[in-house]
């Protein structure tokens, strides 16, 4: 790719600046027009500028003809990181809604000035090609998260949550940043490109180990890895529905995405092997350790969880685990496998966080026995509940089905020795059954179980229900159409020489 000039440059950025300048603008109307109106009409005004500054951004992308590298290939534009730009948009925008018919803050534009920085992080973050511009625009994503988190002053566990989610943070991205440092000592450089120049034939040497696990243990905590999970559970639990579902959803795609192009770009060379026949040392080997905890401890753990927002968490970190097959795999194929993963997890953990918007409000919890009879009392929502979920269980015909099926078959057909680790499949079937237990309770409890005694129906506003259909919607195309989806990834892959 060709260096380009200053307003090649300012052209390249505009859908970011687009983002700040809609940000600064819904807290400017917010705090000057509407401090003192209803806070459901401030919400929606702040809620509908962030979503044109998020749809402008979009069209600017999908009409983008600049693709070039800045700064000596520290932030690339190619269609790749394009489309997973425009993901993250339309997350944001869902994201954004799903607060409207909240009540957890005052503090409106503060709360989309914060979503709007995070995505501007996530922006920048899918785009970087160096260490420096990765961790600042990881730091951008992960300070708003944390604040985020803790939004709700009401809610004391929610303060709890957000330092505990600080602590963690702040400590891997100790471990991320020590592990950058000996990086830049082996090639003299934050490039990816020229990182892996450097480390090229040299799997055995003890710095570049030491680099690939402090960088493994700075990224699993940023995907909710086992065992790096911890603050997972409290932030899905205690955070405000619209952070959780953000945090649970956007900042995903970010993460599995740069981690997928640090490992393949920054660290290529030093994959290893970690097939039962064959064993190298290098970062395979470290993932397929961190991929067998997570799917083995997130689902077990899961069974035990009466909180459905903690049966989310420790479903995210199995899921986790299956995602990471995709990374064992490093190739064209798994990497579209693992976009439309995460995409298909997305979009149903924020379908279900947002019919928690609505029981949470009546009920007054999130138990999964407080779901009971919610088909008889909410009928529509109750459909669109039972779409996520057998979704997240993979479920046939449902879009998380083919995402665990294309995952699965990029890591059988991406070398004839990948077949040794066969086991690695096995275990992601076996432990995908055990989450049908956990899933399934759910579903028993709102079709099966009977509603407590004068219950009355759950009423929910017009955009909450337009909000979960359009969602449900999207979780079911996905499905419907899997192949034409991921042909269209792998093409897009393809044209951006990854």
């Amino acid at each position: 790719m060709n260096t380009i000039n200053f307003g090649q440059l300012l052209r390249l950025l505009w859908p970011e600046i687009t983002i700040i300048l809609a940000a600064l603008l819904a807290l400017s109307v917010d705090l000057i027009g509407l401090r003192h109106s209803r806070l459901r009409l401030r919400f929606l005004s702040a809620t509908s500028i962030a979503s044109i500054g998020c749809v402008i951004a979009i069209d600017e992308l999908l009409h983008a003809s600049t693709q070039g590298a800045l700064l000596d290939k520290i932030f690339v534009s190619t269609p790749l990181t394009q489309l997973v730009q425009i993901a993250l948009l339309v997350i944001t925008i869902l994201t954004l809604f799903l607060a409207v018919d909240t009540d957890f803050t005052d503090h409106v534009g503060e709360f989309v000035l914060l979503i709007l920085l995070a995505t501007t992080g996530m922006m920048f973050l899918v785009a970087a090609q160096d260490l420096l511009v990765l961790f600042l625009s990881l730091e951008l994503l992960s300070l708003s998260a944390y604040i985020l988190a803790g939004f709700d002053k009401l809610r004391p566990r929610s303060s709890e949550a957000a330092l505990k989610y600080f602590l963690f943070g702040g400590m891997s991205a100790a471990f991320l940043l020590f592990g950058f440092s000996l990086l830049y000592g082996l090639a003299n450089s934050t490039n990816f490109v020229e990182i892996a120049c450097a480390v090229q034939g040299h799997p055995f040497n003890p710095i570049l180990i030491l680099a690939i696990v402090t960088t493994v243990i700075g990224f699993g905590f940023k995907i909710a890895a086992a065992p790096f999970h911890f603050w997972a559970p409290d932030v899905y639990q205690a955070a405000p529905i619209p952070s959780a579902a953000f945090i649970a959803s956007g900042s995903k795609v970010a993460s599995f995405f740069i981690f997928f192009q640090l490992l393949v770009l920054g660290f290529a060379g030093a994959e290893g092997a970690a097939s039962l026949a064959h064993f190298q040392s290098g970062w395979v080997p470290v993932l397929v350790v961190v991929s067998v905890v997570s799917m083995v401890l997130g689902n077990l753990v899961a069974i035990a969880q009466t909180s459905l927002r903690r049966l989310l968490a420790y479903s995210a970190v199995a899921h986790a685990g299956y995602m990471l097959l995709a990374y064992i795999a490093h190739s064209q194929q798994s990497l579209a496998a693992l976009l439309y993963y995460v995409a298909t997890y997305s979009l149903a953990t924020l379908g279900i966080l947002a019919i928690l918007t609505v029981t949470e409000k009546h009920l007054g919890n999130d138990s999964i026995a407080g779901l009971a009879g919610l088909s008889r009392r909410a009928p529509f929502l109750s459909a669109c509940l039972f779409v996520f979920i057998l979704s997240l269980a993979g479920i046939p015909p449902l879009s998380g089905f083919f995402a665990k099926f294309f995952l699965f078959l990029s890591l059988l057909t991406v070398s004839p020795g990948s077949k040794l680790l066969l086991w690695l499949i096995i275990l992601a079937i076996g432990m995908s059954a055990v989450s049908l237990y956990y899933y399934l309770r759910v579903l028993k409890s709102a079709f099966v179980a009977d509603p407590p005694e004068e219950s009355s129906p759950i009423q929910s506003s017009l955009l909450t229900r337009l909000l979960v259909g359009i969602i449900a919607a999207g979780v079911v195309v996905l499905g419907c159409a899997p192949d034409l989806i991921l042909n269209q990834i792998l093409k897009v892959i393809q044209a951006s020489g990854l």
